[in-house]
Order: structure tokens, then sequence, then C-alpha cells
């Protein structure tokens, strides 16, 4: 994923959003939204639409910002992340625990206030979740860490799900479920073409401490575990055939890529797959919407 290259000049404000990870958050704002509106048959009440938008994305910007922080050594030295403002030291420690601060206070004043209490304690658990057992806890020790990790950026669909319904049924828990097997060929793709900046790290990645082909074998089995989960939703009746073709469809791609990449390894191939397996989760859960849609109406 392309950085946002942040210059000294730039303003305080400016350089705190680069360390939010803009697109990271748009997608998980994204199948949040998607699990408000699959939580009902009509559409969700517009004050919670936009107040549980609203303060998830606040909640995770200030979550990324700490993440940001908490890494700062090791983003010094990759190539990747070595132009963000606390790797630099443009920006203070005191300044993101503060702006942090204030902007996840926020949020979770707006969902507590505007939405219900569940969801501010889930999506502070979630992004507490990130921001300290994945990043202090897992990342530096164990290079299943986007495994077990993983769960953290699979909740948003069951977030904006409490947020509608005050609950989280197992119809939610199945779409956290979708995201949990997505995520490590998702990221595992990335380690690969940006294997040597992981090993300046020092980060026990897959690549780094079992090789190229372990994580290409490794890439495969999930992609392959993650078509039949996918599959899930129509099995149990949650979703109709227009949902399944999306799921066969993009399924199917996402398997034939990582296949390619198994059989011979580039990095234009590991490439493809990290920027496909962006589009592939937004068009399934994009997919799963509009069938929800149809379904309903």
């Amino acid at each position: 994923m392309t950085t946002t290259t942040v210059r000294p000049t730039d303003s305080l404000l400016r350089q705190y959003l680069v360390l939010t990870k803009p697109r990271v958050t748009q997608l998980a704002v994204f199948c949040a939204i998607i699990g408000m509106f699959l939580a009902t048959p009509t559409m969700p009440p517009l004050q919670i639409l936009v107040a549980g938008t609203l303060g998830i994305w606040l909640l995770a910007a200030a979550a990324f910002a700490i993440n940001c922080l908490i890494e700062q050594q090791i983003d010094a030295k990759m190539l990747r992340t070595a132009r963000r403002a606390t790797a630099t030291g443009s920006i203070s420690a005191h300044q993101v625990v503060g702006l942090s601060g204030l902007v996840g206070g926020a949020g979770m004043f707006v969902l507590y206030y505007w939405v219900n209490p569940l969801t501010m304690w889930l999506t502070f658990a979630t992004f507490a979740g990130y921001a300290v057992i994945y990043t202090i806890i897992l990342k530096p020790r164990t290079p299943q860490n986007i495994v077990i990790g993983g769960l953290s950026g699979a909740m948003p669909p069951a977030l904006g799900w409490a947020a509608v319904a005050n609950s989280v049924p197992a119809e939610a828990w199945l779409l956290v479920l979708i995201i949990f097997i997505w995520t490590p060929p998702h990221f595992w793709a990335l380690a690969l073409y940006r294997n040597k900046d992981y090993e300046k790290s020092g980060l026990p990645m897959l690549p780094v401490t079992h090789g190229q082909s372990f994580t290409r074998l490794h890439i495969l089995l999930y992609s392959v575990a993650l078509l039949g989960t996918t599959l899930l939703p129509f099995a149990v009746r949650m979703s109709g055939w227009l949902y399944l073709v999306f799921a066969l469809a993009l399924g199917l791609r996402f398997v034939h890529i990582s296949w390619q990449l198994y059989q011979s390894y580039s990095d234009e191939k590991a490439r493809q797959l990290f920027k496909y397996s962006i589009v592939y989760l937004a068009l399934l859960f994009a997919g799963l919407l509009i069938d929800h849609w149809l379904m309903a109406f």
C-alpha cells in the first residue's frame, strides 16, 4: 500500500491524519456500514447510521495513530513507513497521545449517547486490542501475529450490526469470520514483496521466519479456506443466489491468483494479490448488501 508523504512543513492535523491510516480506516468503516444495513430488513435509522459511522471512524483513527506511536522505531527502519511523522520525530509522542485521546474520546461519546453502550464498548475493546494486544504483545513475538491479531481487524461488521440491533447475533459473527480468514493472505502478500523491510525491522513476519515458499503455501491454503467460508452465508440462508455468484466468482479469482503466486513467485504477483484482496473484500460485501436488499424488497 502506498504511503502518503509527509513534509516537515505539513500542519499537525495533516501529519496526524496520515498516522490514522486513512485507507485502512475507510475499508474498516465500509465493512461496519455493511453490518448496519444487514442488521435490518429496511434502512437503518439515519441517526444510527451517521453516528455509528462517525464514532467507529474516530475510534479507529485514534487506535491507528497509537499503533504508529508504539512502532515508531520499527517504522523508521522500513522504507514503506519511514516518512510517518512519528518515525521522523516531526510530531511528538505527547501530541499523538493528546490528539488520539481527544479523537477517541469523542468517538466513545458519540457511540454511547447517540448509538448504544454495547457498540461503544465493543468498538473500544476492538481498537484497544489492535493498538495494544496486537501491536505490543503479538506482532513482535510470533509469526502468527496477523492470524491471532486479525480478530481485531475483523470486528467492524459486528460493530455495525451492534449499532443497529444492539446485539451481535450469529450472522454478524459469520461476517467477522470471513474477514478473519481473509486477513492472513491479504497481509502475507504484502509481507512477501516487502520482505526486506521486515527483515530490517526485526519483526517475525512469516516470510522472514519461515521463508517465501512456506508463506506462499499458506496464502494458497487460506485462499481456499476463504472461498469455503464465504459460501456459509448462502448455506445458512442468510443470503441468496446473487451473493453466491459474487462469492464464487470473486473467490475463484482469489484462489487463481494465489495459485499463480504459489507456482512461481514474483514481487509483481504478490503485489497483484495484495491489491486484488482489497477490491475482493469490498466487492464481496457489496454483493452481500445488494443480495440482502433484493431479498428484503
